[in-house]
């Protein structure tokens, strides 16, 4: 049986990267790990670990992106929890056996080689769910 294996990372969308910076980095003392273009997804991210899980700080960089039309609905704030898992295609089937709306019916892999796949709000009490296989 699949198993969730930790929180990966809470990602937070932001419409100005410096000024939420100032809050995360400078106001709480959280280390900036990285910051990083993502051309794929027509955004920048902030990568800021804490407790063996991130912050992931994410703002658009076109008005045409999934994450700008996010930004324009809803304004600045959580966008979704990511779940690390030890297997996302057996997580992804029992899911689909107890009729839970995924978003994507196949998990996708980014460039770094993980394996992700998003379950819908309207299955998990409102909050945007991202499945992570490392």
């Amino acid at each position: 049986m699949p198993k969730i294996k930790a929180v990966n990372h809470v990602a937070v969308v932001v419409d100005d990267m410096e000024k939420s910076l100032s809050f995360w980095r400078d106001a709480l003392g959280m280390e900036l790990h990285e910051l990083r273009d993502a051309p794929a997804e027509k955004s920048q991210v902030a990568f800021l670990p804490v407790a063996g899980a991130e912050v992931e700080l994410v703002m658009p960089t076109s008005d045409d992106s999934g994450i700008a039309k996010y930004l324009a609905k809803r304004g600045p704030g959580m966008h979704h929890l990511c779940l690390e898992v030890d297997d996302i295609d057996g997580m992804m089937t029992q899911l689909k056996g107890r009729n839970v709306r995924l978003i994507n019916e196949e998990p996708r892999v980014a460039v770094d080689g993980k394996k992700y796949a998003f379950i819908h709000p309207e299955s998990t009490g409102g909050v945007l769910v991202e499945l992570y296989q490392i």
